[in-house]
């Protein structure tokens, strides 16, 4: 499977979302997550893709390294979480989100699918995106998780070059 670039809005640790502004071609501070809140994980987006929501597809980058919002990084796609997105006004859309892991990676080089990572890692990223999304009242079910391969064919048919 090839290498995909993913861009960093948000940084693991960060209270903060930042969301790229492609107009402006910068990155800007979305919101402000509640007290004590953090993002688990680099999160970022796949270029030149775009999901139902109209937005490139998100991405968590499974890494021991924090970086900032603008990074791009090599990583190999080890799965993803289907997700059904509930909007404020009742409009239920996918809002997929990916998982990947740096090239570069040490700690994680031998994980190849989410499938292998410890249940509690995922539970807790799950947790987190559902959480995030009652924050802005808007309702996250988690459909299911799919290997990398499955998740790298889900990307392609959402990519314009890939």
């Amino acid at each position: 499977m090839e290498h995909i670039t993913i861009i960093i809005e948000s940084p693991k640790g960060s209270g903060h979302k930042y969301d790229f502004e492609p107009d402006l071609n910068r990155f800007k501070l979305k919101k402000i997550l509640p007290a004590g809140m953090v993002f688990p994980f680099d999160f970022g987006f796949i270029p030149d893709t775009k999901g139902e929501d109209g937005d490139p597809l998100d991405v968590v980058v499974i890494s021991e390294i924090t970086t900032f919002p603008g990074c791009h990084i090599d990583c190999r796609i080890i799965g993803a979480i289907k997700v059904n997105q509930t909007e404020r006004d009742g409009k239920t859309m996918r809002n997929d989100r990916y998982f990947a892991v740096p090239v570069v990676s040490h700690l994680f080089s031998n994980i190849n699918s989410i499938h292998e990572l410890p249940e509690a890692v995922l539970n807790q990223v799950e947790s987190f995106f559902k959480y995030y999304n009652e924050q802005a009242d808007k309702k996250l079910d988690i459909v299911q998780r799919i290997n990398g391969a499955e998740a790298y064919r889900m990307i392609k048919t959402n990519s314009s070059s890939l």
